[in-house]
């Protein structure tokens, strides 16, 4: 009997490859920041954690100021670098034209309530213990992840 020079190549070995050259090149998401909806959950992590809580409240779909304040705090490096040591990040989102689950969008129009919310974007510091510790409402002057990032740092201090 003629023997074949084909490799049979297992199934497994091949699911095994297709999967490694699929994380090979996946793109890495830098600067990614992970945004909570869940404040109970938010404060109970930043208790464990030893850390702040930021509460953006914002109108995702509409706002053109929360639209800023992503672009040039939130999306940039340096702001997700300083998140991650030392913030849970929780989105109190407020959409015109995005669905969102019943439950969130009560939730979040609570927090608003709650917080005295008057315009967007409000960001709002809570200590552990959920108790306010810096306030910023709407964007003024110049904006850049220093504009955060400096007010909570002398938190930190106190």
């Amino acid at each position: 009997m003629k023997q074949s020079n084909v490799l049979v190549i297992p199934g497994a070995v091949i699911l095994v490859l297709v999967i490694g050259i699929f994380l090979a090149v996946r793109p890495v998401e830098s600067g990614h920041l992970a945004w909570q909806t869940d404040l109970p959950q938010a404060l109970v992590r930043a208790k464990a954690e030893n850390k702040l809580v930021l509460l953006s409240f914002t109108g995702s779909d509409w706002c053109s100021a929360c639209k800023v304040m992503d672009n040039e705090v939130f999306d940039q490096p340096e702001f997700a670098a300083y998140a991650k040591t030392n913030l849970i990040l929780v989105q109190v989102d407020l959409p015109n034209f995005t669905p969102q689950p019943a439950a969130l969008k009560a939730a979040n129009i609570a927090l608003t309530t709650n917080y005295d919310v008057e315009g967007f974007p409000t960001l709002i510091a809570l200590k552990p213990d959920g108790a306010v510790a810096w306030r910023m409402d709407g964007i003024m002057g110049d904006l850049g992840p220093q504009t955060v990032i400096s007010p909570l740092s002398a938190l930190k201090k106190l």
